[in-house]
């Protein structure tokens, strides 16, 4: 027996087949308890949609996979024990297919079901906004029906609405300027959770307002969110995360997940096959009523026609499509990013690319305390003369108040292992000479230049490495100009990666800053700067490009080929 009952368990493996034959994504093993079930779905039905013309009941508005969920919802509560059997709820379905105004809904429903008083029914939305868009649909709710209108008053300036009876609060929060502390919901939904992956607080906005359920087994939580308009991050990577391997049967929770999303070899397929329309009702479950299939050919045919068309194409797949972004579908323009991760290879440390590689060099590249220390170490394998790339990063721990909105994609890398977190100007430049001089250990760094430092921040660098402590000679140490200059290590690079002649260590650390490359035709040249992919840092990649500077020299290494433990043998 696992963490939950045979009976309630939520996984669904064959979740890819359901999706192109449009079947239903509730798991058909859960026993549901059907009084509970159905009347909520009752209530839920009966009330009205407030922006749709002629003011239709939901039961009308709604199809059958939103009374699927809405009778789960409701349907897992066991009276007997005063618990809910499924606590935890996560919706992923592309915009346009009702999610306000299902979430309201279930909202008012949960507050007429409600046997707790002065119950909290908390619905959190990212930003004032969209708080404003939730409290003006639950609002609507209550006034077009005069029995509720009776039964429940509105707090407009709090974004409250209250049951006269039970005292049980619905309460529409912002997590931009509402306080979300000291939660003591028993309900509570989650609206458009990939916004949250720009707070900073998200992490603890969610520990803070899932605390209260551990006192409250008969409450539950909702998020309904679509597909991030970035690479997942933060608190919503963690979430879909966990979704998708309660769904997929890595992990038993009591978590049911709804993810409306093509099987991913349809998603990564060459040729975009998202664009097919055969696929939009699969994962438009509204498809036919509120997802009009004119307005989605008319925005596919805007975006294709767009002056940006990579950058529309790939928000277009992601918020009407939950296409989630990756390289292929960033909205950078450099052109070795189509083919960064289809490499099957992978340089699984630094130990591994020094074993295999006759010779090494090493691309520095950093800025002030809000940009990262990039590291590239280049290797030659000695058996294939393919490259092996190993990269890391640091960060001053000021970065995460500067750039707040990248301060938990920065997290991630740091559980990654990719990046790291000092607290003193300094401790950085360390790191990376403490590796170099491991490689120079090894009798594996280049002859001569072996170095390749970004010329504007060339002087810590050369310091540390040069101290009496290193010794290091000056001249292995060179500085890359950058901008157009560096036009011959970006096509060597892109050369490289696209033929498979790039061995890397397939962080996701080095596939945000692939995507976050802008380049920028100059004449005849490709530049990539800092300056035009704005607050996305890219310095590991930058990094690259002064190591490949060196390599395509044709390096030797310094030690005697006579040290070569092959030679030997």
């Amino acid at each position: 027996m696992g963490l939950v009952a045979r009976d309630w368990r939520t996984a669904l493996p064959d979740w890819e087949s359901r999706i192109l034959e449009r079947k239903s994504l509730i798991p058909p093993n859960l026993k549901l308890f059907d009084f509970e079930a159905e009347k909520a779905l009752r209530i839920f039905k009966r009330l009205r949609v407030p922006d749709i013309e002629g003011y239709p009941t939901h039961g009308e508005a709604c199809d059958e996979w939103v009374f699927d969920l809405v009778r789960v919802i409701f349907g897992s509560y066991d009276v007997s024990i005063k618990r809910r059997m499924i606590q935890e709820y996560f919706l992923l379905v592309p915009k346009k297919n009702g999610k306000s105004s299902v979430a309201a809904a279930v909202m008012v429903t949960a507050a007429i079901m409600n046997r707790r008083p002065a119950a909290e029914l908390l619905l959190i939305a990212p930003t004032k906004k969209i708080a404003d868009i939730a409290f003006k649909q639950a609002h609507g709710i209550i006034k077009l029906d005069k029995e509720l209108s009776k039964l429940f008053y509105a707090q407009s300036h709090q974004r409250t609405i209250t049951h006269r009876r039970t005292e049980a609060a619905i309460m529409i929060k912002a997590a931009d300027t509402d306080v979300v502390t000291g939660s003591k919901a028993t309900f509570i939904l989650v609206d458009e959770t990939h916004e949250f992956a720009k707070k900073a607080n998200a992490a603890d906005i969610f520990t803070e307002i899932r605390g209260s359920l551990a006192a409250r087994p008969d409450g539950f939580m909702i998020q309904i969110t679509t597909q991030s308009k970035d690479e997942p991050a933060g608190v919503f990577k963690s979430e879909l995360q966990t979704a998708r391997d309660v769904r997929d049967g890595k992990v038993d929770l009591p978590l049911l997940p709804v993810l409306y999303e093509l099987p991913y070899a349809i998603q990564d397929a060459e040729g975009d096959l998202w664009q097919d329309e055969r696929y939009w009702p699969m994962i438009n479950p509204n498809y036919g009523r509120s997802v009009d299939p004119v307005f989605l050919r008319t925005q596919l045919t805007k975006a294709k026609r767009s002056a940006d068309s990579r950058a529309a194409m790939a928000l277009l797949a992601s918020q009407h499509f939950n296409i989630q972004i990756g390289l292929r579908q960033r909205t950078d323009s450099w052109a070795g990013s189509e083919f960064w991760l289809k490499s099957a290879d992978r340089v699984t440390s630094l130990e591994d690319l020094i074993r295999r590689s006759e010779v090494v060099v090493v691309g520095i590249d950093g800025g002030g305390l809000d940009d990262l220390l990039g590291l590239a170490v280049l290797g030659r394998d000695r058996g294939t003369g393919k490259w092996l790339l190993w990269c890391r990063a640091w960060a001053h721990s000021i970065v995460l108040v500067r750039r707040m909105e990248i301060a938990d994609r920065l997290k991630d890398f740091e559980n990654e292992g990719t990046l790291t977190f000092v607290d003193k100007p300094g401790d950085d430049v360390r790191d990376v000479a403490d590796i170099v001089m491991k490689i120079e250990d090894a009798g594996k760094l280049a002859e001569g230049a072996a170095i390749a430092v970004d010329a504007a921040g060339i002087g810590a660098i050369v310091d540390e490495l040069t101290s009496e402590d290193r010794g290091l000679e000056k001249e292995r140490i060179v500085g890359i100009a950058q901008g157009w200059k560096l036009n011959g290590a970006i096509k060597d690079t892109e050369r490289k990666v696209a033929g498979g002649e790039l061995i890397h260590d397939g962080s996701a650390l080095m596939a945000w800053c692939i995507g976050n490359a802008k380049a920028e035709q100059r004449g005849n040249a490709v530049t990539i700067n800092k300056q035009a992919s704005g607050t996305a840092k890219i310095d590991p990649l930058m990094a690259v490009f002064d190591a490949v500077s060196l390599m395509s020299m044709n390096p030797e290494p310094a030690g005697s080929a006579y040290e070569d433990e092959d030679v030997l043998v």
